[in-house]
């Protein structure tokens, strides 16, 4: 039989049963927020295989593990400004599985410099030391990673692969240099777009060849004490790039030459490469 009850306690039960599936509506809400913001930031983290996608740039980066390395010629035949060998230590970082490209500077910058405007996918060049820190200032604009050149040390770790014993970005033997870099023998005297050559052992497209890659240090001699995550001198005259060039010659291609220019330089040779900090 069912039971009756009074209007009051009618109305008191269907305001009951209104704040409860409101209150569930609410909880459900913050759960789809809260597996959103899961998910943004799984998109943030490193797959398996060390890559992932930022969320804030679409750019591809690897982790890259810190450890320890002789830096420097190593092989010999080298220039003075590569001696001495020294240890260097560097910490974790994240850098860029590319060279920046012309689409991903004309989404921060609105424009593109460069002078080989061929697509999106081919790198940025033409671009000075002094135009990556404006590109930077406006990609750590908004709250998140703050993105950085990477410095000597950290772009030469890299670059061999986590620090070993290899020539050039990722090999050592001069017959291999077409399988892995674009420069003066087969570029066509122009530059390609990014990832089309094999990469070096963390995965890492054109460190050699393509375009120069300007890194965060003044120019200056290396130090046997400067051990633990060097950043060069605290002030210059000339900036470093690093990895030689569609346009260059095998001998300055090796993963520890160092080339310099003023910080306003550009040139259709000059790009970059873009990391961060582990958190």
């Amino acid at each position: 039989m069912r039971r009756e009850y009074p209007a009051t306690v009618n109305r008191y039960r269907e305001g009951v049963m209104t704040r409860t599936r409101l209150a569930v509506k609410v909880m459900t809400t913050a759960a789809v927020l809260a597996l959103g913001a899961a998910m943004a930031y799984a998109d943030e983290s490193p797959t398996a295989g060390g890559v992932f996608t930022d969320a804030k740039t679409g750019m591809e980066f690897v982790f890259v593990k810190g450890g320890c390395y002789q830096m420097g010629d190593t092989f010999g035949g080298g220039d003075g400004d590569e001696k001495p060998v020294h240890e260097v230590c560097v910490s974790d970082f994240s850098i860029g599985k590319f060279e920046v490209t012309q689409g991903e500077w004309e989404k921060i910058m609105g424009s593109n410099p460069s002078y080989f405007k061929k697509g999106s996918r081919y790198p940025v060049e033409q671009v000075s030391w002094n135009d990556t820190q404006e590109f930077f200032r406006k990609m750590n604009s908004q709250p998140g990673k703050q993105y950085r050149l990477p410095t000597e040390a950290e772009w030469e770790y890299a670059a061999r692969s986590g620090g070993k014993l290899e020539k050039y970005a990722g090999f050592s033997d001069a017959p291999d240099l077409d399988l892995y870099a674009w420069y003066d023998k087969n570029a066509g005297d122009s530059t390609h777009p990014v990832g089309e050559k094999k990469p070096n052992g963390l995965g890492l497209y054109d460190m050699t060849g393509n375009v120069f890659e300007w890194v965060q240090d003044w120019k200056g001699n290396y130090s046997s004490s400067s051990r633990d995550n060097p950043k060069g001198p605290l002030s210059g005259t000339y900036r470093v790039l690093r990895g030689g060039s569609w346009n260059y010659i095998l001998r300055l291609l090796r993963a520890t030459s160092r080339n310099h220019r003023p910080p306003d330089s550009r040139l259709n040779s000059y790009g970059f490469r873009v990391v961060f900090s582990a958190q």
